[in-house]
């Protein structure tokens, strides 16, 4: 039990762990915060995701953004391919499980993994929800001046085109970030 209470108070440090995004009444969104609303779309869909180990679904998404509770958030347009980004993010992850039992640390690996792999399904739609998720608070957020919402629309493409039901959920995502680029008509 002193184990897994540790982890939690380890874990804490994700709601300090701030993001490019604002809410709507402009404070920085921590990764936290995001990963909670994650989890509630992830839920809000389970009846549209027929074959989707829900649970497991919903477990990677908890888990994906854990590591930058010790590596920090890079915010998405800062995100390059060879930034070293995945490497540090695992790291934090690992040693954030460190000191979990072996079954729940082999468990957590394995869900960051497949996460970062993308090789179950469940994977697949936690990596095109988080895009998504991403893009909804940038149109719900109160930004800075000189935001730049084209951002979100080349933003996660391939993450977002895998199902039929992320190429929805997409379209209407990249509409109202139309609409927040040009303001309501």
């Amino acid at each position: 039990m002193h184990a897994l209470l540790a982890f939690l108070q380890s874990a804490e440090r994700l709601k300090d762990t701030l993001r490019s995004g604002r809410t709507a009444m402009g404070r920085p969104e921590s990764t936290a915060e995001h990963t909670w609303r994650l989890c509630l779309l992830a839920m809000l869909l389970e009846r549209d995701l027929p074959g989707v180990d829900h649970h497991r679904l919903l477990k990677i998404c908890m888990l994906h953004d854990l590591g930058e509770a010790i590596s920090g958030d890079v915010p998405a347009p800062a995100q390059g391919a060879d930034d070293g980004r995945h490497a540090r993010e695992r790291d934090g992850f690992e040693e954030l499980c460190s000191e979990l039992p072996r079954d729940l640390h082999e468990e957590f690996l394995e869900l960051y993994d497949d996460y970062a792999q993308g090789r179950s399904i469940e994977a697949q739609f936690a990596k095109g929800l988080d895009k998504l998720e991403t893009m909804l608070q940038h149109v719900a957020g109160k930004n800075t001046p000189g935001f730049d919402y084209a951002f979100n629309l080349g933003y996660g493409i391939e993450a977002t085109s895998r199902h039929p039901l992320l190429v929805r959920l997409r379209r209407i995502v990249d509409e109202e970030t139309r609409i927040s680029m040009t303001g309501p008509t």
